[in-house]
């Protein structure tokens, strides 16, 4: 389970650093790069992000993961 979710955070951030590399890259001419791989990369991480948060209330639905801390209501 742990792993898991290391593994999309990394790809998370993988994504985003993809993302600033894209922006920061100019065309051949000098010019500005197209924007679509940049979006792409920022679709990805918010698909990731979303697919971990999903994840996350199945694992806690299916009684995998159990809250822990301070209860509701102090």
């Amino acid at each position: 389970m742990k792993i898991v979710i290391a593994l999309a955070l990394v790809l998370i951030l993988l994504a985003l650093a993809a993302a600033g590399l894209f922006m920061l890259r100019r065309g051949p001419d000098g010019a500005a790069a197209p924007k679509g791989r940049m979006a792409r990369a920022l679709a990805i991480r918010v698909g990731v992000s979303v697919a971990i948060f999903l994840f996350v209330l199945l694992a806690h639905a299916l009684g995998w993961i159990e809250p822990t801390g301070i209860p509701a209501g102090r």
